[in-house]
């Protein structure tokens, strides 16, 4: 069973930075194709970072030079480093797991960008 934790959300500060960290069980991080998504009030889930199994990583092009995405096989935790954080950066941001014909999700975590 796939389950899905996030964490590392919080209040900041636009310019700051914050790391998310989304911890797996019942998949292997490190060798599957995982991603970032937010949600802000009244919008729609967008994707914001993936990484494949291969390890490639792709960003919409708002966070692009901003956000990085990677993982790290020993914690098989999935991270996203967030810098230069700005107010529309604010969303509740989840972890991804998508195998056909299932998506999974965690909890959710909040980020909070103040102006």
């Amino acid at each position: 069973q796939v389950h899905l934790v996030e964490s590392g959300g919080g209040l900041v500060q636009a310019g700051g930075s914050l790391r998310l960290s989304c911890a797996a069980s019942g998949i292997i991080v490190s060798i599957s194709a995982m991603a970032w998504y937010r949600q802000a009030p009244g919008k729609q889930r967008e994707l914001v970072a993936a990484i494949t199994s291969g390890g490639s990583t792709s960003y919409t092009d708002s966070v692009k030079g901003r956000f990085t995405i990677s993982r790290d096989s020993a914690k098989n935790t999935l991270y996203l480093q967030m810098n230069s954080l700005k107010p529309d950066d604010a969303a509740v941001y989840y972890c991804n797991y998508y195998i056909v014909p299932t998506n999974y999700w965690g909890q959710g975590t909040q980020v909070t960008v103040s102006s």
